[in-house]
């Protein structure tokens, strides 16, 4: 089982625009509800790969019917902490005269001691029939940085990481076998501009100094950079023609490296797996929806090159 762990799950308003003009009146020419957030995402992708999982996340308020809902409605096997507090709403903004999106984020409103300690019973229980999980998103108001360090230190099983900043420093020492934030991420990470490619290498190995055995960094459509502490790759994503909805591809990423490595796939070609199953999602409004042929195809137009 694949479990998916998360605090910060959204109801996500996806408002779409033949051309969007800022400041002025402007009519959606399609609108569409539906479940995100980056731990709802992976869960989603990870049950269309294939083989079992789970998604372990706190709702509450009149969007956690509506998520609890789409997610039945597509077989996702999920478990939710019930909250005081509402689950954040969200919306993207899709022009498509200039193939932009906006994203605007509302954070994750706060959850008591007592959701907060829930959440790490259910995560105990959970964690030791997994075989892979992925940890990703960020904490909740007044949540404490260290939390998702608590719930790794139960973890035997493989771990895929996307969080950023101390919260993510802090938990490399537990070795977990890939991590996965964005170029600019790791630059707010580090504390440092990483826009010349020495400078981001050299902050992904920084990172396998100091525990995590895999570093993969996106970037958006460029390449994909995966480091351990001896070796470097370069990973050039295929070319999609049609990008509909780039929100997700890096949490199909996620799910699709750890989907690869509990099917025994090596490090690079689970890597690889993962960026075909990003491209994938591109094809499609909502998110995650992936097609484990599609991605087989995806796939044999990733190019790997290892790097001296």
């Amino acid at each position: 089982m694949i479990l998916s762990a998360g605090l910060t799950p959204a109801w996500q308003q996806v408002l779409v625009f033949d051309r969007f003009r800022p400041g002025e009146v402007n009519r959606a020419a399609a609108v569409r509800w539906c479940a995100q957030g980056k731990v709802i995402n992976a869960g989603i992708a990870a049950h269309h790969l294939g083989g079992a999982s789970l998604t372990l996340a706190p709702l509450g308020g009149p969007a956690a019917e509506a998520i609890d809902g789409e997610l039945r409605a597509l077989g996702v096997p999920r478990r939710w902490i019930p909250t005081q507090a509402h689950t954040r709403v969200c919306t993207t903004i899709l022009d498509r005269a200039s193939g932009t999106m906006t994203e605007l984020v509302e954070d994750g409103r706060p959850l008591t001691d007592q959701e907060l300690e829930m959440y790490r019973q259910c995560y105990r229980e959970e964690i030791a029939r997994a075989k892979a999980v992925i940890v990703m998103g960020s904490l909740p108001t007044g949540t404490p940085p260290s939390f998702y360090r608590d719930l790794l230190e139960q973890t035997s099983c493989p771990a895929v990481l996307d969080f950023r900043g101390n919260g993510l420093l802090g938990v490399l020492d537990l070795e977990p076998m890939a991590v996965k934030p964005n170029r600019e991420e790791l630059g707010r990470t580090v504390g440092r501009d990483l826009s010349d490619d020495h400078d981001l290498v050299a902050a992904m190995r920084s990172l396998n100094d100091r525990g995590a055995r895999w570093v993969a960094i996106t970037q958006g459509s460029g390449p994909v950079w995966l480091s351990s502490r001896t070796e470097l790759y370069r990973l050039t994503p295929p070319k999609v023609a049609r990008v509909v909805n780039p929100i997700g591809c890096g949490d199909a990423m996620s799910a699709g490296i750890a989907h690869a490595s509990c099917q025994g796939m090596p490090i690079v070609d689970a890597v690889r797996y993962g960026v075909a199953a990003s491209a994938d999602n591109l094809g499609d409004l909502l998110t995650c929806r992936l097609d484990p042929k599609r991605i087989a195809s995806w796939c044999e137009q990733v190019e790997v090159q290892r790097v001296e």
